[in-house]
């Protein structure tokens, strides 16, 4: 069977025919042609007509196309479910909705840029959404850090916002909210920013900025948690065997000299000179 839409595809027009060859339409021959001459191309070669207006396979109210096809075709998949949350939000600019669908919004619009063969497109961008596919199905609950530390950070964040014994001041509740909006992203962006996470708090970023230091330690944002990572190295230091790139790693540094400068910044020691005067006090400990 033909299917036929307009032409430079970037999210749905992508999507769709991945949908349609995978679920529906194995055989299925997609065509792009220009916005104008869709619907007289598709007369012409009595082909189905998709993402265009006044079409049936098309947007109806937040969801896309994608989301109608599945509809349609009855296909209950649960991983093609959550991928359509990912394609839905990528395709109506709604990112907020599903956490994947910036970077796929990001990666389509680069693969469109690059490529300006719609079908060359369109071969590389079914990679794109078969890894998906896979991801969705097998691979959700996986992380890059597969240790029996993978919920370092988990760990760090948690303690983030314990308050202090004895503590006179008030806590206001966008400091409570950060907690869940931090545990809510910890598997997805480690770069959580107070720019970030103040359109979720709706308090703006500059008096979010201003004020954290009052209920934090007298800390910045970026100093509280650069504090607490630091804490965790020793921790790990004390009662692990990791090398000290596993532990600056496992600790959300970019990298062993980042590690080391705030270290040291911190304790006074470097690192390795730290561990060393650990294994002197300790020479049972195993290195």
């Amino acid at each position: 069977m033909k299917w036929i839409t307009r032409e430079r595809p970037k999210i749905d027009r992508i999507a769709c025919p991945w949908l349609i060859k995978r679920f529906i339409d194995k055989e299925a021959e997609i065509i792009y042609v220009p916005f104008d001459k869709v619907i007289a191309k598709a007369q012409e070669l009595n082909a189905i007509p998709f993402d265009v207006p006044d079409v049936e396979h098309t947007h109806y109210g937040h969801h896309c196309t994608f989301d109608y096809f599945i509809e349609k075709y009855k296909i209950t998949d649960p991983a093609v479910q959550t991928l359509a949350v990912i394609v839905r939000g990528a395709d109506t600019d709604r990112h907020d909705i599903a956490n994947q669908a910036s970077g796929l919004w990001a990666i389509s619009a680069g693969l469109s840029y690059n490529i300006t063969d719609d079908h060359q497109l369109l071969v590389k961008g079914m990679l794109i959404y078969d890894a998906l596919y896979s991801w969705a199905k097998y691979l959700q609950q996986e992380k890059h850090t597969q240790s029996p530390f993978e919920n370092l950070l988990l760990d760090i964040y948690n303690k983030f916002l314990k308050e202090k014994t004895g503590l006179k001041k008030k806590i206001p509740s966008w400091a409570k909210e950060l907690k869940e909006i931090i545990q809510d992203q910890i598997d997805i962006n480690l770069a959580l920013s107070l720019k970030d996470i103040s359109k979720n708090l709706d308090v703006h970023p500059a008096y979010l900025s201003r004020e954290f230091a009052k209920y934090f330690d007298d800390l910045t944002f970026g100093e509280y948690i650069r504090k607490l990572r630091i804490e965790k190295a020793i921790q790990l230091i004390h009662s692990t065997n990791h090398s000290l790139t596993e532990i600056a790693y496992l600790t959300g540094f970019s990298d062993q000299s980042h590690f080391t400068r705030i270290f040291k910044l911190h304790t006074g020691q470097n690192p390795s000179t730290f561990k060393k005067g650990i294994l002197k006090s300790n020479p049972h400990t195993n290195s």
